[in-house]
């Protein structure tokens, strides 16, 4: 487990996603000008398992941050993105991702950790403390012209 890095693009890491949902044709260089802006936004962790033989990234997590002026400045933390190649299934690659996360989070002061998940997934993360808080969720998507 490691921090993602900018050689990933070349190690199946969008490969991964789009297992998890829908990434498109990204070229070499979006890839790089997005993953520079996400380094030095200080908001983005983004944890990738290897495969140490192949390079191949087989999992994958973010803890995504967000500063509030609620409750004396705090951060509210997001989990997003998470996925384990379906060839690494059952090996507990999720539970370890999810655990570092949680870990990280409470270490950077975060207040409230949250995620939307599938509902079968709903269990899995119940054992990393998550509960449904009962809340409605809501999505407003927008057209992309690209």
């Amino acid at each position: 487990m490691r921090p993602l890095s900018s050689n990933d693009y070349k190690n199946g890491y969008l490969a991964l996603l789009e297992q998890l949902t829908t990434v498109g044709d990204i070229h070499e260089i979006q890839w790089k000008k997005t993953f520079d802006r996400m380094c030095n936004s200080g908001m983005y962790y983004v944890v990738v398992i290897e495969e140490i033989n192949t390079h191949k990234i087989v999992g994958n997590s973010t803890l995504f941050l967000e500063q509030k002026f609620i409750h004396n400045c705090v951060l509210r933390g997001r989990v997003e993105e998470v996925v384990v190649d379906k060839e690494y299934n059952g090996q507990g690659l999720g539970k370890a991702l999810m655990t570092l996360l949680v870990a990280l989070a409470e270490h950077l002061g975060v207040y409230k950790l949250s995620l939307e998940c599938r509902p079968h997934l709903v269990g899995f993360y119940e054992q990393f403390g998550y509960k449904n808080d009962g809340g409605q969720y809501l999505v407003q998507r927008f057209p992309r012209s690209d």
